[in-house]
């Protein structure tokens, strides 16, 4: 297993992908999300791949996709509250449904707290949606911690 930076080439098992994680959303909150819809359109993502500040890496065996980490950087300069910090956001990390338990998601973590700790960032943060438990759970593997908590009450 490779894990790269994100090519043009790999924007179909990109998309295919995002659609797995979005079904995952839709099961589990189907008032929020919707089904059999993309997260990105084939133009949006061709922009994203070409963004410095909005990194995408994929974990690849040969040509076969087998995960990805769509990362955001994050900093608020001269904020009446908050201090001045370098965010790597993971706006994004899954693995292929066939690939899940081989440990492919921990090596693209680890690649991915690497590159942040080279480019000097603070801290990496991702948002969990409370219906993935399993992604709770695995992040926790990881040794990541609750940073914040977003409640809802449905009216």
């Amino acid at each position: 297993m490779t894990i790269r930076r994100a090519v043009s080439g790999d924007t179909d098992g990109l998309l295919s992908l995002l659609s797995q994680v979005l079904e995952i959303h839709h099961k589990g909150r189907p008032d929020l999300f919707k089904g059999g819809a993309v997260k990105y359109t084939r133009e949006e993502l061709a922009e994203l791949l070409g963004d410095e500040r909005a990194p995408i890496f994929v974990a690849v065996d040969g040509e076969k996709l087998l995960g990805y980490c769509f990362c955001r950087y994050q900093q608020m300069i001269d904020n009446n509250i908050l201090t001045d910090i370098k965010t790597l956001y993971i706006d994004d990390l899954c693995v292929d449904e066939a690939e899940r338990g081989k440990h492919v998601g921990s090596a693209l973590y680890r690649y991915v707290l690497d590159f942040a700790r080279d480019m000097g960032f603070y801290n990496v943060t991702l948002n969990v949606w409370a219906l993935n438990w399993d992604a709770v759970k695995f992040y926790e593997s990881l040794g990541m911690s609750v940073q914040k908590i977003g409640m809802e009450q449905i009216l």
